[in-house]
């Protein structure tokens, strides 16, 4: 600890005298300093705050939601940076006075981008806007003044593109659309046209609508509808036969005086077949047909004599037999049809297996045009009402909470901590010249450093005799000393007084 000790004042020792030279090398690198914060212009910072409303209550009825308002903020307040913008700025505050031509525009912008922030609080509505102007061509107070000007310009921009920037992003977007649809629509006639073309030149060989698939899958369905229902109608006919031939057609007895004979009954009983419609091919009229003729052949009179009272109940089931037949007949020549249309489908698509893929092609991109007209006319619309929303009831409101500042003193740079740090740096340079000075030089202060740097011992060593007149010269040239010193701290301190002489009356 005593080694350590002693070195300690051999180093303080070694600067000490060389006092003068780290004095000297102070006041260069302090004024050399100084001089070079006096030339770094004054920056002006003016900043502003405005509260942005993306809340709508009309805009959720409609599916506009407050997410969707959001990033339509996020996306103007991105591009308020842009070139485009920016040299609004220029042309829209003193900057213009400024420039000469476009390539002082464009530098004039590169230098705004740098020194223009525009933050999103942690509330997203919430957004700061800064500009910071340092220009040394200018004065302190023109720099304020174009400070000032550039966040207000910002936030008049940043209010024009949230209220006509959704006017022309709809309009292109409606423009857009409006594109497309008639363009769908031209395609959508031409495969409609193609269909009606193909449906005219195969219309022998396609019966029905739709595709030749899906009518030959109509046709079969419907075909096991009709067997199902034939099956049932045979089997109610069936029934019927067998209560007709287990019924007597006449109850046994004397025909009453001045009734009608069999021959007038059989006749009377086909007149009424004839009378609903039955033709004369039809199983019922030609037996009704054959029992008048026997009658006729065995002579109306005598088998009068022989006849009994006609039969109700056999008359019933003769009707209803008459229905179950009729219904057999018709379902059976429906499945003949439609036997025959499937028989010639299948044909035509054996002969002619690409009229069947040409017609799932065309009626396949049918349906696809069609999807897609109908969906854009959707968009479309929703569009048209998005941006009467926004743009008819005022969705985005703007609220300046704190309008752009007119700054009174530079926010940049803080030349107080810098003149402070220059005379820190100045003294710490004289030290370590003197420091380093020490280093260099031969000599030995102690005379065990140089017992250890001979390797020879030392008998001994003379202390230094100072003279009265020595004595008194050295604390003259120690108050020198001090008064240089105190100087160089005086002439800090006074810079720092001027500087907030200077931000008071800026």
């Amino acid at each position: 600890m005593a080694g350590l000790y002693d070195e300690l004042l051999v180093l303080l020792h070694g600067i000490w005298s060389r006092r003068w030279i780290a004095l000297a090398v102070a006041w260069g690198v302090c004024m050399l300093g100084w001089l070079g914060v006096s030339l770094i212009p004054n920056g002006y910072e003016s900043k502003a705050r405005v509260y942005v409303n993306t809340q709508s209550l009309l805009e959720d009825k409609i599916g506009i939601t407050q997410v969707q308002s959001q990033q339509d903020l996020d996306r103007v307040r991105q591009t308020l940076l842009s070139a485009e913008n920016l040299e609004k700025v220029v042309r829209g505050t003193d900057l213009a006075q400024t420039i000469s031509g476009p390539r002082d525009v464009a530098g004039k912008i590169t230098t705004l981008r740098e020194h223009i922030t525009v933050l999103a609080q942690a509330d997203p509505s919430m957004i700061d806007i800064s500009a910071t102007s340092a220009d040394s061509g200018l004065s302190d107070g023109a720099n304020a003044r174009i400070a000032q000007q550039v966040v207000q310009k910002l936030i008049d921009i940043f209010q024009e593109e949230n209220l006509t920037g959704g006017r022309t992003e709809t309009r292109q977007s409606l423009a857009f659309l409006d594109q497309q649809i008639a363009g769908r629509g031209k395609q959508l006639e031409a495969a409609d046209k193609r269909r009606v073309e193909f449906a005219q030149r195969y219309a022998g060989v396609l019966p029905g609508a739709g595709t030749i698939s899906q009518r030959m899958d109509a046709a079969r369905l419907e075909i096991n509808n009709i067997d199902a229902q034939l099956v049932q109608a045979q089997s109610a006919l069936s029934a019927m036969n067998g209560q007709l031939a287990g019924t007597p057609a006449t109850l046994p007895g004397v025909a009453v005086g001045g009734g009608a004979s069999p021959l007038a009954q059989a006749q009377a009983e086909l007149a009424g077949m004839r009378a609903r419609g039955w033709t004369a091919s039809h199983p019922d009229v030609i037996a009704a047909q054959r029992q008048v003729d026997n009658l006729r052949r065995q002579g109306g009179a005598s088998g009068a004599a022989a006849a009994g009272t006609p039969n109700p109940a056999y008359l019933s089931i003769k009707s209803m037999q008459a229905e179950r037949a009729a219904t057999v007949q018709a379902l059976s020549t429906r499945k003949a049809q439609l036997q025959a249309d499937l028989n010639t489908m299948t044909a035509h698509q054996i002969d002619e297996p690409g009229v069947a893929s040409e017609q799932e092609k065309l009626d396949r991109d049918y349906a696809a045009l069609q999807t897609q007209y109908d969906k854009l006319l959707a968009d479309r619309e929703e569009i048209r009402l998005r941006g009467d929303v926004k743009t008819e009831t005022g969705a985005v409101q703007f609220s300046v909470l704190q309008p752009a500042s007119l700054p009174t003193a530079p926010a940049a740079p803080n030349r107080p901590l810098l003149l402070l740090g220059v005379l820190i740096l100045g003294i710490g340079a004289g030290i370590g010249v003197a420091f380093a000075i020490g280093q260099l030089k031969g000599t030995f202060p102690t005379a065990a450093r140089l017992e250890r740097a001979v390797g020879i011992p030392v008998a001994g060593s003379i202390t230094q005799v100072a003279s009265t007149t020595q004595v008194a010269l050295d604390k003259q040239r120690m108050k020198w000393f001090a008064g240089a010193s105190g100087g160089l701290a005086a002439l800090c301190l006074l810079l720092i007084v001027v500087e907030f002489i200077q931000r008071g009356t800026a």
